[in-house]
């Protein structure tokens, strides 16, 4: 990788972190509904699953999904279904004083875990490795660079989507906006990754 184009990387990572996808918007329903403090550990688990993500798609898992494009097909599927899963507990979300488990934000592990099932995520990581290694350039210091790169890229990027998250708590403080919100939410994080399923 040459000094020329780390600036069109950075322009990469931030247009393509700070859109709306999986991770922003479920991070906006974790602020609206938790707040930025308990949001925290899934902004550090974004900033951390995304990169090594990109580092062991960039080291090697990605000719595995090459010679075996089953392996990836049903990957996809199952993240899906994931996706579907998290979006009937962001819908089902309420108050932050509410005990039951459905009701708490992604903890740490969950949002680094959530990386591998993201659609959004993989199409970064294999846009990203495929338009920013050189052939002939060491592949540790470029899968190492875009790494760092997102990851310092998405805290900022995640603290801001919580913030507006938690800006329009107040208005839905009130259980039916707040019931329309969540499930409103959920639904754009299903069409959020139609295009990448089919």
């Amino acid at each position: 990788m040459t000094p020329d184009t780390l600036l069109p990387l950075l322009g990469f990572v931030v247009a393509f972190t700070a859109t709306p996808g999986p991770n922003n918007l479920m991070v906006l329903v974790s602020g609206a509904n938790w707040g930025l403090k308990r949001t925290v550990p899934h902004i550090v688990g974004i900033a951390l699953g995304f990169p090594l993500m990109i580092i062991a798609v960039g080291l090697g898992l990605g000719q595995v999904f090459e010679a075996y494009p089953l392996v990836h097909d049903v990957l996809k599927y199952i993240a899906f279904a994931y996706l579907l899963f998290l979006a009937w507990r962001i819908a089902q979300a309420g108050k932050p004083q509410t005990t039951s488990v459905r009701s708490r934000p992604l903890n740490l592990f969950e949002a680094m875990a959530f990386q591998w099932v993201n659609p959004k995520a993989w199409a970064l990581v294999l846009g990203a490795t495929a338009l920013f290694t050189t052939p002939g350039g060491d592949p540790v210091v470029e899968i190492g660079v875009m790494a760092l790169m997102f990851g310092l890229v998405c805290l900022p990027n995640g603290i801001v989507w919580a913030l507006f998250g938690k800006a329009i708590a107040r208005f839905l403080s009130d259980d039916r906006r707040r019931r329309i919100f969540n499930v409103s939410m959920a639904v754009l994080l299903v069409a959020s990754v139609l295009p990448a399923l089919f």
